[in-house]
C-alpha cells in the first residue's frame, strides 16, 4: 500500500512525457523524476534514514524538493514540510517536537544541531543533499507500507495556538487522490498550472497527486507571480489556487475569456472564496470557480460538482466515501439550515496528532472521536440537498450581549459595500457586552463608521453590526491566504479601552 509504488508504475509508463515544466529552468520528464527520486532515496538511505523515520524539510519549491518528498514515500519515511518563512525560533519548535532523523534546510536556518543530521537543498535545487544524491546509486527498492503507516506529518497553521503535527497515512493520501481524480474528472490531456507552495496539503497533495498519479504535465511555477501565470494560462487546462489568486487575476485588465479558452477547470480552496469574487470571475471569463473544503487533518472533504450547479458560498457535497454532517454541542445531527459543528469521517481522516493523544482520542471533547468522526472546529450549515456552507471557525464565533454572531455573515454583507476591497470581522473585549463586533477593512475614504452603519442597517440585526470600523492597508494572512484573526484581535483588542474616536474608519 505504499503510495509511491503506484506513482512509480505511472512514471515508468509515462517515460519521456513532460512531468515538471519549469518556465525559469530545465523541464523534467517523468523518467528524469523517477531517476531523481531513486537517487534521492539512495542519499537518504546512506544518511541512515529508513522506514518509520521522520524528515523535516524547510525548502523552497523546486523539482528536487518534489523528488525529496517522493523519496521519503519510497523508503517509508514520514515527510514533514514546514513554511519557508518560519524563523529560527519557530524551526527550533518543530525540531524539538518532531525529533527528525534528518533536517533538510534551504541553508538559511541557523539551528543548534546537537547531533541532528542537517543537509541543505537550496532554491536552485543545489546544496549538500543534492550533491550527495548525484553521487549515490539509484535505490530501486520501494519499502513495504500498510494503509495505516504514516506517509507525512503536516503541521497545522497554528492560527489559534501552537502547531500540531497531523499524521497522514498512505491510505489517507491514496484514497483522497482517487476521490478527487474521479470527482473532478481528471483527463489524460489535462495540464495543471501549479503556483502553490509545497509545504501545505493543497500544493503538495491535492495538486501534485492528481497529476503525478495520472502521468500528466505540471506547469511548475516557483510561486504565484501574476505576469507569469497570465503567460502560462493558455498552456493549462486546470488551475488550483487560493482566493487571492483569483482576485489578483481579476485585477489585471488583460485577463479575459479569450485567455481562459483552453481551460477546463478553476478550483479554489484553503480560504473562503467570496460571493463577489465568484460572480465577478464568472462574468469576466464565463467560468464558475469550483470551491471545495478541506484541512490538514482530513485532506479534502467536500467539493462542488464538476457537472451541475456550483453555488456561490457553498463548498458542495461530501466526496465519495466521505461522511459529513452538522451537529449540535452533544454531537447529534442538526436539521438542514441550522448552524453547528462540522464532523467528518472517512478514509481521508488522519491517524491522529503527533505525540498528542489527548488531542486525538476521547469520548468527549477530543478532536477525533472514538467512532472515527473528526470534530473539525469549523461551523457550517447543510441544506436539504446536502450542500455544505462554511460559517467560520468555532473559535471565531463572537458572543455579544449573549447573542452568537458569525463573522462570515457580517463579512459577506460588508463585502458588498462600495469602497470595501477586503474585510474581516472579529470580537474584542467590551465591558458591557462581553465581546463587541468590530470590522477591519481595506477600503477607501468613503467607508466611515456612519456609512457602514447606514449600509448594514437594513441587512443585519443591530447586535451583528460592527461597533467599530478600523481601516488598514491590508489584512494579515498566512501563506495560504487565510486571515490571521488572532493577529487582528491582538492589534485591535483595546479599541473599547480607548476614547470613542479611536479606531473609527475615516
Amino acid at each position: 500500500m505504499n503510495l509511491y509504488r503506484r506513482m512509480e508504475s505511472v512514471f515508468h509508463a509515462a517515460g519521456e512525457s513532460p512531468a515538471l515544466c519549469c518556465p525559469a529552468g530545465e523541464d523534467w520528464s517523468y523518467r528524469r523524476l523517477l531517476d531523481a527520486t531513486e537517487r534521492m532515496a539512495g542519499a537518504l538511505a546512506s544518511l541512515g534514514v529508513g522506514a518509520g523515520d521522520r524528515v523535516l524539510a524547510q525548502v523552497e519549491k523546486t523539482p528536487q524538493a518534489v523528488a525529496l518528498y517522493l523519496a521519503c514515500l519510497k523508503i517509508g519515511a514520514a515527510y514533514a514540510p514546514i513554511n519557508t518563512a518560519y524563523t529560527n525560533a519557530e524551526v527550533a519548535y518543530f525540531l524539538a517536537d518532531l525529533e527528525p532523523a534528518l533536517f533538510v534546510s534551504d541553508g538559511r536556518a541557523e539551528v543548534a544541531s546537537g547531533g541532528l543530521r542537517v543537509e541543505t537543498l537550496d532554491a536552485s535545487g543545489g546544496g549538500s543533499l543534492a550533491a550527495l544524491a548525484a553521487r549515490c546509486t539509484p535505490l530501486e527498492y520501494t519499502a513495504e507500507r500498510t494503509r495505516n503507516d504514516v506517509a507525512s506529518i503536516i503541521y497545522t497553521s497554528g492560527t489559534t495556538g501552537r502547531s500540531k503535527g497531523a499524521m497522514l497515512t498512505h491510505g489517507n493520501l491514496g484514497s483522497n487522490a482517487d476521490a478527487l481524480l474521479a470527482y473532478w474528472g481528471w483527463r489524460p490531456d489535462d495540464v495543471l498550472l501549479h503556483a502553490l507552495p509545497l509545504f501545505h496539503v493543497h500544493g503538495l497533495f491535492v495538486a501534485l497527486h492528481c497529476a503525478l498519479l495520472s502521468g500528466t504535465p505540471i506547469l511548475f511555477l516557483p510561486k504565484f507571480e501574476l505576469s507569469l501565470v497570465l503567460r502560462m494560462l493558455p498552456r493549462a487546462t486546470v488551475l488550483m489556487g487560493v482566493p487571492t489568486f483569483y482576485t489578483r487575476l481579476l485585477s489585471e485588465e488583460t485577463f479575459d475569456a479569450a485567455l481562459c479558452r483552453p481551460m477546463r477547470l478553476f478550483i479554489s480552496g484553503s480560504a473562503p472564496l467570496t460571493e463577489q469574487t465568484f460572480r465577478a470571475f464568472e462574468q469576466r471569463t464565463g467560468f464558475r470557480i469550483l470551491e471545495r473544503y478541506g484541512m490538514s487533518e482530513t485532506l479534502m472533504n467536500t467539493s462542488n460538482p464538476l457537472t451541475g450547479e456550483r453555488v456561490a458560498g457553498s463548498v458542495g457535497f461530501a466526496l465519495p466515501g466521505v461522511e459529513v454532517y452538522v451537529a449540535d454541542e452533544s454531537g447529534a445531527p442538526l436539521p438542514g439550515g441550522q448552524v453547528g459543528d462540522i464532523l467528518v469521517r472517512g478514509p481521508n481522516v488522519f491517524r491522529g496528532y503527533w505525540r498528542r493523544p489527548e488531542n486525538t482520542r476521547g469520548k468527549t471533547g477530543g478532536e477525533l472521536r472514538a467512532d472515527g468522526f473528526f470534530v473539525t472546529g469549523d461551523l457550517g450549515a447543510m441544506d436539504a440537498e446536502g450542500r455544505l456552507a462554511i460559517v467560520g471557525r468555532a473559535t471565531d464565533v463572537i458572543i455579544s450581549g449573549g447573542y452568537n454572531v458569525y463573522p462570515k455573515e457580517v463579512e459577506t454583507a460588508l463585502a458588498e459595500m462600495p469602497g470595501v476591497a477586503d474585510c474581516a470581522v472579529v470580537g474584542v473585549p467590551h465591558e458591557d457586552f462581553g465581546e463587541a463586533v468590530i470590522a477591519v477593512v481595506v477600503a477607501d475614504d468613503s467607508v466611515t463608521q456612519a456609512a457602514v452603519d447606514a449600509f448594514l442597517r437594513p441587512k443585519l440585526a443591530r447586535y451583528k453590526q460592527p461597533k467599530r470600523v478600523a481601516r488598514v492597508a491590508e489584512l494579515p494572512r498566512n501563506a495560504m491566504g487565510k486571515v490571521r484573526k488572532n493577529a487582528l484581535r491582538d492589534a485591535h483588542g483595546n479599541l473599547f479601552s480607548q476614547s470613542p474616536q479611536h479606531g473609527r474608519a475615516g
